[in-house]
């Protein structure tokens, strides 16, 4: 597995802290490279902040610096596990805000729970929703997120929510290692056929095909891929969706494509969730490069594995975050 941190197309403007406006970074314990990397893209330090757990599981946190006044951005994507580091990020935003923070601004590489955005059966809650509830109520003032599983959880919040996508990272690295010669984008099901779309119109407006799938009744994390529907034949085919958890979607999806023709299968996802069989399956597949990004950080077999090439979001983030901070419109980022 090889990491690498791609640019952005001009070179971010690092922040400098004055008298009258200041910036500060904080980092929870779910990815404190990528905030690492943040602050240095922006050249600041990370703040100092303390968090352990005491004797019965319970934590303990101190910011152990003045954040009177500042505009304070905390990064902490909610990942496995999930509860622990959600948990973490809302008594970390209780803290910041009985420091007198200005501001708190919440950034979610990942945001935990996102697939239980709706009621897909009787007595089932909505958690995607009760999660923005509580993040509003712990007391912060923005949040920033990375690929929602789906567009409706901006809707969820009750605060402002910048939406940002991981594409224009992804499709530079695209063009620079796998070419545009011969391409075609795949959405593994039809609910990411938009997605395939905004990635196809910006790779020369390759063609794109669709897995058809069905999910498999009473079973959770199983699919049957069914048929393939668009010209893949000899053609390099490119997977695309936001996350990747026990690979089953994915895999399937690969073999299908394979088999129908297509000369190279490569996969693309947001999110590295990589949960259960997700290794075995990936690496038994026809998959030639699993291509994710850092919001997540690997576990050290995946970091090993010669299938996966993890590139960074930290400059885009970065530059995220420098625009929120500066008043600069967010969505440019995307034109």
């Amino acid at each position: 597995m090889q990491r690498d941190l791609l640019g952005l197309p001009e070179k971010l403007t690092q922040l400098n802290n004055s008298d009258d406006k200041q910036i500060k970074i904080f980092s929870g314990r779910a990815n404190p490279l990528l905030t690492k990397e943040i602050a240095k893209e922006l050249g600041l330090e990370l703040g100092q902040i303390n968090i352990k757990p005491f004797a019965d599981g319970e934590l303990y946190v101190q910011i152990q610096e003045s954040v009177r006044g500042c505009d304070v951005f905390l990064v902490q994507p909610t990942h496995s596990p999930v509860n622990e580091n959600l948990v973490e990020m809302l008594i970390v935003i209780d803290a910041l805000k009985r420091a007198s923070a200005k501001t708190i601004n919440v950034v979610m590489p990942y945001y935990g729970y996102a697939r239980q955005d709706r009621k897909a059966a009787g007595r089932e809650p909505i958690t995607a929703k009760l999660v923005a509830k509580m993040i509003k109520e712990a007391g912060a003032d923005r949040v920033l997120c990375l690929d929602l599983h789906s567009e409706q959880i901006i809707g969820f919040f009750d605060t402002l929510v910048d939406h940002v996508h991981a594409a224009p990272v992804v499709i530079d690295y695209i063009k620079r290692f796998i070419g545009l010669e011969n391409l075609v984008i795949v959405s593994p099901d039809v609910g990411g056929v938009s997605r395939a779309r905004a990635y196809a119109k910006k790779l020369n407006d390759a063609p794109i095909a669709i897995v058809d799938k069905r999910r498999m009744h009473d079973q959770q994390n199983v699919v049957e891929v069914m048929n393939v529907i668009g010209d893949i034949d000899g053609k390099i085919a490119i997977l695309i969706d936001d996350l990747i958890d026990t690979a089953g979607t994915m895999c399937k999806a690969a073999q299908l494509i394979k088999d129908k023709g297509a000369s190279k299968v490569f996969a693309c996802a947001t999110h590295g969730v990589l949960s259960g069989p997700a290794y075995e399956r990936i690496q038994a597949s026809p998959i030639e490069e699993l291509i994710i990004t850092d919001t997540i950080p690997l576990a050290p077999i995946w970091i090993q594995s010669k299938k996966v090439k993890q590139i960074s979001v930290a400059p885009f983030l970065a530059e995220a975050i420098r625009r929120i901070y500066t008043g600069d419109s967010v969505s440019g980022l995307f034109v």
